[in-house]
């Protein structure tokens, strides 16, 4: 059985709806249109307790290792804050209630929630409306309540078009976390950009039931390389499979960080991000009085992107991915139909664009993916 409070961290399956307000180019931070809420008043500095709630611990190299660098980022630009909360490993359950009221209690005037704790958070937020909430991976706005999340799925796209070229059979392997929509999006974003390459190019995938788990990463890099990968992609907030390829010399591309050192020959790159300019400005809002809840989402380059190529990619390789990532940063959309699923069903008509919302809803596997249901 699935743990529900780990689904929390990217998103459910069946996510609910943000707004009908169009959204603008894949380049760009994407703010939709929200109904207006009254600002909440000034704070000064010295009085300010901003609070942070992770899913993992801030050791991952990962995730939240990202959002505490965001941390950080405000504690050295608002120094004279009263107080900073962080709790690590909040739990997707009335625990995770009981975490935010004790920072509403504390004096909290603004609270992140890095990982989506859905109801369990927004409890919490219709009882503290003069506190400001942001949830990452959120679905839901509030008078005091805005979401924020990234679109991976730009350069997750550039990084398939790097395993195109790379990939001698055409194999791909993928380390699944849960069957939710940042994997769809994650893994029919990579095979789709692979396919621009090879347009056999499949991709095998194994779910693992857990966002961080060495041991279970290992295994299923393991069985995916016997299976005849030789690419590896995935989720995963460590680099057990990473550790895997470099054994079996077979290439590897990550996620949120750089930690080539796992595997200098065979990391390609990873998908990066960043959420210390964010989270720096929503502060300076809320302690000058302007803040109001927004929906956000970052483009590629605007918090989020692919790293630094890797030592062993070669040049025209690297060369050729990061034309189509220019292209992408120039407004271009790669995520255009005709789309078919694993059982053939067109799922997005000839020429047909998909929105920015479809992509962060995305609920099936295009063709070519396999170990994920559609």
């Amino acid at each position: 059985m699935i743990d529900l409070r780990t689904l929390s961290r990217r998103g459910f399956l069946n996510m609910s709806a943000v707004g009908a307000a169009a959204l603008a180019m894949p380049g760009g931070l994407l703010r939709p249109s929200t109904a207006l809420a009254a600002t909440l008043p000034a704070v000064a500095e010295e009085d300010a307790v901003i609070g942070f709630g992770h899913v993992g611990p801030i050791t991952d190299e990962g995730w939240t290792w990202s959002h505490h660098q965001g941390l950080l980022a405000v504690k050295e630009a608002f120094p004279k804050l009263k107080k900073v909360i962080e709790v690590e490993n909040v739990p997707y359950s009335a625990d995770a209630t009981r975490t935010y009221r004790q920072f509403v209690s504390e004096g909290a005037n603004m609270i992140f929630d890095t990982s989506s704790t859905g109801d369990f958070l927004h409890d919490v937020v219709k009882r503290a409306p003069d506190v400001a909430f942001m949830e990452c991976n959120g679905h839901q706005t509030m008078d005091n309540l805005g979401w924020y999340y990234l679109a991976h799925w730009y350069p997750t796209y550039v990084l398939g078009v790097a395993a195109g070229h790379l990939s001698k059979t055409g194999k791909l392997g993928y380390v699944a976390s849960f069957p939710v929509a940042s994997v769809y999006t994650s893994t029919n974003a990579f095979l789709m950009g692979a396919r621009t390459v090879n347009p056999n190019a499949t991709l095998q995938t194994i779910v693992i039931n857990s966002w961080f788990d060495p041991q279970a990463a290992t295994q299923a890099g393991t069985a995916l390389i016997d299976n005849g990968c030789d690419f590896l992609f995935g989720i995963m907030d460590e680099a057990g499979y990473l550790q895997v390829a470099e054994k079996r010399g077979v290439w590897a591309a990550m996620w949120n960080t750089d930690i080539r050192r796992y595997g200098p020959n065979s990391y390609v790159s990873s998908i990066i991000i960043d959420f210390k300019d964010f989270y720096v400005d929503q502060v300076k809002k809320r302690l000058a009085g302007e803040w109001t809840p927004t929906e956000n989402l970052f483009g590629m380059g605007k918090g989020v992107d692919r790293d630094a190529w890797g030592e062993k990619v070669p040049a025209d390789v690297a060369k050729a991915a990061d034309a189509v990532r220019d292209k992408i940063l120039g407004g271009w959309s790669p995520f255009v139909g005709e789309l078919k699923d694993t059982t053939g069903t067109v799922r997005l008509a000839k020429d047909q664009k998909m929105t920015e919302l479809e992509l962060y809803n995305w609920d099936w596997s295009v063709e070519g993916v396999s170990g994920l249901t559609s």
